[in-house]
């Protein structure tokens, strides 16, 4: 049995028992704000990184990277922290209010994610469908004005809930994070699942499949009449941003699986597992994926590592003219 720690007081003000708090409790809360930290940290230098390079408008796929950073960002300010002190004591202390608010943000910031995935891959589709055209159709305005959309859809699509409409919030004491009762009113989760996860899947899967068959037919060698379409569409393929936005899209899907197959194979078999832990690892796998993007985005852009360079000249460097000779010295050596 886990060592006794130290007693706390309940929501109501009552004592809790001093058993109620184990190592394992305060493991998972350290677990908890490691996850937090790390989400606030590495999406604050994305962001920081993004505003300060001036080289952003030159391709609008960063616009729809700033707004998913955004959304991460939120989600480890908001969501993440209030997790922590339930995580000790097992009891969620905030409020009714604040557990179905905290509810209705993460389904709102989750349906930000998913479409911001599909404009991405509409994006890239594009640059690979249009090469010529391209940059006509992509522009700032309009790629903002999607974001726009995006942010004030998700949130009316998920304000039923907040408003009261026969769907309850609980604090989930396995996974130790406030969640909205999908299974009180299935005909608007049916809807809400087919208005952000049908196009959204369709267009991703679609939009990635046409590109990767066109690079592949383009490095087999087959003929293309019109030169000026075949090199600006040789430029765009050998863009990163394809790969990047591919592994970005592919590591999100594969952190909320296991969670997605867990929920659907209970709700199959009519029954919980009763697996320690595995409720709270699959949950907060899928949470812990706002953090990877710093990492793919380091690996794969070279446009990100040298807004990042620039942020960090930019921090250490006092001197304007330092700073100048710093990024002449970088360009000479790229």
């Amino acid at each position: 049995m886990p060592a006794r720690l130290l007693s706390a007081r309940g929501p109501g003000g009552g004592e809790t028992s001093a058993g109620d708090i184990t190592f394992e409790s305060v493991g998972k809360a350290a677990i908890i704000a490691i996850i937090g930290f790390a989400i606030i940290i590495s999406n604050l230098l994305i962001i920081a990184a993004f505003l300060n390079f001036k080289g952003l408008s030159h391709e609008v796929i960063n616009y729809y990277l700033l707004s998913l950073a955004v959304a991460d960002l939120l989600c480890g300010l908001l969501i993440v922290p209030l997790s922590v002190y339930p995580a000790v004591t097992g009891q969620w202390v905030f409020g009714d209010l604040m557990c179905r608010l905290v509810g209705y943000i993460e389904v709102t910031l989750w349906c930000v994610s998913v479409y911001t995935f599909m404009w991405i891959s509409v994006d890239r589709y594009l640059a690979v469908r249009k090469p010529l055209r391209y940059e006509t159709i992509q522009t700032r305005t309009r790629c903002q004005c999607w974001m726009v959309f995006t942010w004030i859809s998700a949130a009316l699509l998920c304000c039923p809930p907040l408003l009261g409409y026969k769907k309850d919030a609980t604090f989930d004491k396995k996974t130790l994070i406030c969640m909205l009762d999908w299974g009180t009113t299935y005909a608007y989760t049916a809807t809400l699942a087919i208005l952000v996860l049908g196009p959204s899947v369709i267009s991703i899967v679609y939009n990635y499949f046409y590109i990767f068959s066109i690079r592949r037919r383009l490095h087999s060698g087959v003929p293309i009449h019109d030169k000026e379409y075949a090199t600006a569409l040789a430029e765009n393929l050998s863009n990163p941003s394809h790969s990047m936005s591919f592994i970005l899209v592919t590591t999100f899907w594969l952190s909320w699986i296991p969670y997605a197959g867990v929920r659907t194979y209970e709700y199959f078999n009519g029954q919980e597992l009763n697996i320690p832990l595995l409720h709270f690892g699959v949950v907060w796998l899928g949470i812990f994926n706002s953090f990877w993007k710093i990492l793919i985005l380091v690996s794969l852009s070279p446009q990100f590592r040298l807004a990042l360079r620039i942020l960090c000249l930019t921090a250490c460097c006092r001197s304007k003219g330092r700073l100048q000779a710093e990024l002449v010295g970088m360009d000479n050596d790229d």
